[in-house]
C-alpha cells in the first residue's frame, strides 16, 4: 500500500489484511518525486519480488500552498513516472488499473465546476498519457483498464467540492439517482482487476446520461 499521508489509517487497514493471513507493506512515498517513488518500488521487490497489479488511485490539485503546476504534476507525470518505474517488476499477466472521476474523463465534452476543472483537465491528461502506452503494455502481456466513477462520497475530493460550492453532492446525486461510497467504489476497482479487459480499456461505474458524448 503506497501512501503520503495518514499512515495510522493504512497500517490498521494492513493490520486487518494481515490477519487473513495476507502480506501487505505499507510505504509512505510522494508520487511528485521520482527518487521517493523508485524507493517505494525498490521495497515492493525486495519485499514481493514482483508486482502483479498497479492501481494508480492518486490525485489531487484542489489543495492549498502546492503550486500552479501540482495537479498536472501529481495527476499526469507522476502517473507515468510510477508505472515507467514499476513497469520492469510487472510480470506478463500482470495489470495496471488508472482510477479516475466522469468529471475528468469526460472533461472534453462536459464541463465540470470551476473549483475542479484544474484537477479534471489534468487527470484527462493523466488517463492519455496512459493509453499512449497500451501498446507497449500490449507487448509486455501487461493489460491497462480505466476506471470511471462519479462523485464519492466521504472522498476528500468531495468534501473540499462541497466547502467551495455548496449543495453540489446533493444536487449531484439527485442527477445521478445515487452516488457510491468509498466501500462501494472500492468493491468496482477490485472487480475491474480481475474482470475481462472492455475493448475500449474503459470500466464506467454509475450514471453516466448526464455527460455529452456517452451516447
Amino acid at each position: 500500500m503506497g501512501r503520503a499521508s495518514a499512515p495510522r489509517r493504512t497500517e490498521k487497514l494492513a493490520a486487518e489484511v494481515r490477519e487473513l493471513g495476507v502480506k501487505a507493506l505499507v510505504v509512505g512515498a510522494d508520487l511528485t518525486d521520482p527518487g521517493s517513488v523508485s524507493a517505494m518500488i525498490d521495497a515492493v521487490k525486495e519485499e514481493f519480488g514482483s508486482l502483479d497489479v498497479l492501481v494508480l488511485n492518486a490525485s489531487g490539485g484542489m489543495e492549498t500552498g502546492v503550486g500552479e503546476d501540482y495537479a498536472l504534476r501529481l495527476n499526469r507525470d507522476a502517473q507515468v513516472n510510477v508505472l515507467e518505474t514499476a513497469l520492469p517488476i510487472i510480470p506478463a499477466g500482470g495489470r495496471v488499473v488508472f482510477v479516475t472521476s466522469h468529471q475528468a474523463h469526460f472533461i472534453r465534452t462536459t464541463p465540470t465546476m470551476d473549483a475542479y476543472e484544474p484537477v479534471a483537465l489534468s487527470k484527462r491528461a493523466g488517463e492519455d498519457a496512459l493509453r499512449e502506452r497500451i501498446p507497449a503494455l500490449t507487448e509486455k502481456g501487461v493489460d491497462f483498464v480505466v476506471v470511471s466513477g462519479d462523485m464519492i462520497e466521504g472522498t476528500i475530493t468531495a468534501t473540499l467540492l462541497e466547502r467551495v460550492n455548496p449543495g453540489a453532492i446533493a444536487a449531484r446525486r439527485e442527477e445521478a439517482g445515487r452516488l457510491y461510497n468509498v466501500s462501494e467504489f472500492a468493491a468496482e476497482i477490485a472487480q475491474a482487476i480481475v474482470d475481462p479487459i472492455p475493448a475500449d480499456n474503459e470500466r464506467i461505474v454509475g450514471d453516466i446520461s448526464g455527460f455529452r458524448g456517452t451516447e
